[in-house]
């Protein structure tokens, strides 16, 4: 073959969309949320650093969090995950009914989820402001939030295409990579969870 001859690949047989875990979208989705992990890792990483050079955690005046609220905030989106793999599993088998209603057991329990976390937000007697305690508390939570309430209007997207008859191709893919999304909140949730909430009594003076 001549060096100057160009290459190619005859990729005619492959479908225009797969709606499994090989599809380019969903390992794109999955890069993306790793890369957003990375960065609430980190944080957390300074979190425990700047604690250890404190004498006193949370700075005196401050109360400890209250930790009710957000264990019990921890049933709902435990829910709402399992309602977003219910309806990935229904978008790969072409299942209407069953897509319907794993996205609505993914929104009512996820919005039920911030509900309980704005009022948590509200109970806190320090802001973003007061000191590096309140910057780092408030970034760990308004960055999530910020996740999780984008997520809930691409989910409420997609739900409402499904109720007005909209579910093709594009729409099921949409659902599985949604799911991605879904899965790392929950999961990142976690130590954001245990550092903010259990920390400071984990590491109390």
């Amino acid at each position: 073959m001549p060096l100057n001859e160009a290459k190619t690949l005859d990729v005619s047989h492959l479908p225009p969309f797969e709606i499994s875990n090989q599809a380019p979208l969903w390992w794109g989705q999955l890069c993306i949320v790793f890369i957003e992990g990375t960065m609430f890792l980190l944080l957390i990483a300074l979190y425990f650093y700047t604690r250890l050079q404190m004498d006193v955690w949370p700075p005196p005046g401050e109360q400890f969090p209250h930790l009710l609220l957000p264990s019990l905030a921890l049933i709902p989106l435990f829910i709402s995950a399992g309602g977003s793999y219910i309806a990935s599993e229904g978008a790969k088998k072409n299942d209407r009914n069953r897509m319907l209603g794993g996205l609505l057991l993914n929104l009512i329990p996820a919005g039920i989820f911030l509900a309980m976390q704005i009022i948590q937000w509200h109970s806190l007697n320090f802001n973003w402001k007061a000191d590096i305690n309140g910057s780092y508390v408030w970034a760990f939570l308004s960055l999530y939030q910020f996740d999780l309430v984008a997520d809930l209007v691409f989910t409420c997207v997609l739900f409402v295409s499904l109720v007005i008859g909209r579910f093709g191709e594009k729409q099921r893919i949409g659902i599985h990579v949604d799911s991605v999304v879904w899965y790392f909140l929950v999961l990142i949730w976690i130590p954001i969870y245990l550092a903010i909430y259990w920390g400071p009594k984990i590491m109390e003076s």
